[in-house]
Formats: structure tokens, sequence, C-alpha cells
């Protein structure tokens, strides 16, 4: 496999991550602009890294690019912004046959992946994921398993489901904030675009097939929900995680239900700071989505906020971590609950675990993979597998069967 990117903050990450913790005899590059560079990382890694290949590529020179995924069997990707950087890679690596993986969480690139890249990538037998990172793994694995435990007990579809944020610990990386900005930019500028991102079914592989039943706009402010008995607000990651849940679902012929309707949120409990809580996230989220828009303000929060190629220190990636509730009711009207949880900055320490192990799923357990090739999601590409490897690393996948 290549790490591409492996210079930057989080390539870095996950090169370090698979030093530590690929198997023997797994043969792992790295590739980025900079051979120098690559070198420096190299060297920061230890003896496991010491003789791994270093591979000149430059995402807007499509010929290296091309020339790296024939190399690979699986290809890395964490250079990004992806709507600006990453199309080339992707379209080389579903020509070539070779596996993908990256962090994206940009809904216009993920529709440009689909638009230009999964037939071809289905003809080939490439596997290409995105989003393989807290954004959406946690999501889209969490209610994969709802609905396999809710088939084993025969107990019907999955109708209104809720993940539910409980706990989140982390700091903030230049790269993702970067990608924020760019994809800002063009919604601002396209009405086209902005209506893409806004609509709950951008990802779908047949939209006009979708139910559209409704209730499935992204919550934008805090209210107390009567059904959970808690107070709760938006969640900045529903935006993309609620889209590859929806495509998860739709890539296996609406196997979750076709009145399933999904969505995600911040819990704040019940007591009495739990509303003004709310309200102080809901306001700060707002205030920053508009400081996003405006070219004043998006030029002072990027100078007040880090630039790309920084993110967290080695402590807040340390100390951070992550708790998710998933709630379900079925159609035959039984309840589950899945619980996923893990240490470590979510968007960095969580992340190159979960990155880390999606290539290693992507280049070892071929034998588990579900028989699917093209534009991916994590739970279409990798599943169980991909499962039991968290679970392996100590992230927390569980559920179980409400009672009373």
């Amino acid at each position: 496999m290549v790490v591409f990117g492996a210079t930057g903050f989080a390539g870095r990450l996950a090169a370090g991550y698979l030093a530590g913790h690929a198997p023997v005899g797994v043969r792992i590059g790295l590739a980025g602009r900079s051979a120098q560079r690559l070198a420096d990382v190299r060297a920061q890694l230890g003896a496991a890294a010491s003789a791994w290949p270093l591979l000149v590529a430059d995402s807007a020179d499509p010929v290296s690019v091309a020339a790296l995924a024939r190399t690979a069997r699986v290809v890395v990707s964490t250079v990004g912004p992806y709507r600006r950087q990453g199309l080339a890679l992707v379209e080389a690596c579903a020509a070539a046959g070779t596996d993908y993986a990256d962090l994206s969480g940009e809904v216009l690139f993920i529709r440009d992946s689909i638009d230009h890249c999964h037939d071809v990538a289905v003809g080939a037998g490439a596997r290409i994921v995105h989003c393989c990172g807290f954004d959406s793994i946690p999501s889209d694995l969490g209610v994969l398993l709802l609905h396999q435990a809710a088939r084993a007990d025969d107990a019907g579809d999955l109708h209104d489901t809720t993940l539910v944020v409980t706990a989140l610990k982390g700091g903030v990386s230049g790269g993702t904030l970067a990608s924020m900005m760019a994809q800002q930019e063009e919604v601002r500028a396209s009405a086209e675009r902005r209506q893409l991102v806004q609509d709950p079914y951008a990802l779908s592989p047949d939209r006009p097939a979708e139910p559209d039943l409704g209730g499935e706009r992204d919550l934008d402010w805090v209210r107390y929900d009567r059904d959970l008995r808690t107070w709760v607000g938006p969640f900045v990651m529903a935006g993309i995680n609620t889209r590859v849940v929806r495509r998860s679902n739709a890539l296996q012929g609406w196997a979750y239900g076709r009145r399933f309707r999904y969505r995600e949120v911040t819990g704040f409990g019940v007591g009495p700071a739990a509303p003004m809580m709310g309200t102080a996230v809901s306001a700060a989220l707002k205030t920053v989505q508009a400081g996003l828009v405006f070219g004043p303000s998006r030029a002072l929060l990027g100078q007040l906020l880090p630039a790309p190629g920084q993110g967290p220190g080695e402590n807040t990636r340390r100390t951070g971590l992550f708790r998710i509730q998933i709630h379900t009711r079925t159609s035959a009207g039984v309840r589950y609950l899945g619980i996923i949880e893990a240490r470590g900055d979510p968007g960095y320490a969580a992340t190159s675990v979960m990155l880390g192990e999606s290539a290693l799923c992507l280049a070892l357990d071929r034998d588990r993979l579900p028989d699917r090739a093209g534009v991916l999601t994590p739970a279409t590409a990798m599943g169980a597998a991909l499962a039991d490897r968290l679970r392996s690393a100590g992230h927390t996948l569980a559920t179980q069967r409400v009672t009373g």
C-alpha cells in the first residue's frame, strides 16, 4: 500500500500508525511531492519503516498519480482539499483496479467521484472508499451493525434512527478547515451546488428512487427530543455522515428499509443547563458557518485558526475521545441501541486508527470483504471485517436490544 500525502499532518499520523501496527511483510510506501521531506518523515517512523520506498507524485500531475496508482494494491490519500486536488488520483485508481481510501468529508467531491469514477471502478474491480475517518466510519458501521442485529432477530427494517454524540473532545486541523472553506466558497458561488449539498440524498446512486420521507433535513438549532428524552442540537458532521449512511442503504438495495429515516445530533442531557449549552453550541456553529461565507470574516478565521499542515498537539491527540449512541426502532416496534466509542482525538488519533485499519482491511482481508466494487462507503466496502479490526484496535462497536 501507499500513503499519499505522507508529509502532511494527517498523512504523518497515518504513516505512524501503520509503522506501529502493520504486520511484518506488508509492503508500504510513502508518497508526496518532495523526496527529501518524505525521507525526513520516514526517518521519524523507526526501524519498521526504514526500508519503506519513497515515491514522488504530485496531485497536479495526472501522469505521476497514474503511475502511483499502478504501483499499489491500496492507495491511502490524505491530500486535500479533495475537490481541488483529489479527483485525478481517484480516476487513476479506478482505472487501474487499485483500491483507494481517504478522509474526505466533502459532499461535492464525493459526488464528482461517483459521477466520474463509479462505473470505471466497477469494471476494473476497484473499491473507492471515501470518509474513512471520524467522518464517517462510526456512523456508517454503527448503523450497519444495528441492521445486522435486527435482521438476526427477525425484527424487521430500521425506521427512525438517530445518532447522538454524547461526548466529544479533540482539536482542529488546518486541513479540515481548508476543506470546509473550499466547499463553502463553491456553495456561495452556485445555487445548484448549494442545493446539492443541502440535499439529504446527495450521494444516492439513484436519487429518483429515494423515498424522500420528509424530516431528513439536518437539525440546525437546539430542541427537546421527547422520544430520546434529552435536549439535542446540531452535530457539525451530520451534513456528510447522514449522506454516507443513506448511500450505504441504497447501495445495498435499501436493505435497512424503504422507510429508514436517519439523523445525527449532539446530546446535551436533561439538566437545567442543557438548553443553554445547546443554544450556545447552535449559535457558535451558525457563527462559524456565516464566517466561512463572507470574504473578510473568512480571511480573519484563516489568520486565527490552524493553517493547512497544522493540527492538534500530542497531548490533545492523546487525551481526546468520543462517545456515540445510535438509537433505532424497527418496523416490528423493537428498539436497539448502538454504542461507538474510542479514546484519542476523534479527528486525528482515532481517525489515524480508522484510516490505517481501513487500508489494512482492503489490502489483507480481501476474502472477507463484500463482493462489491465502485465508489463505495466504509460499510459497503468493508463492513464487518473493518468492525472486527477496529475492535481489535481498542474501539468499541456494540449493539444491544432495548427492553422495557
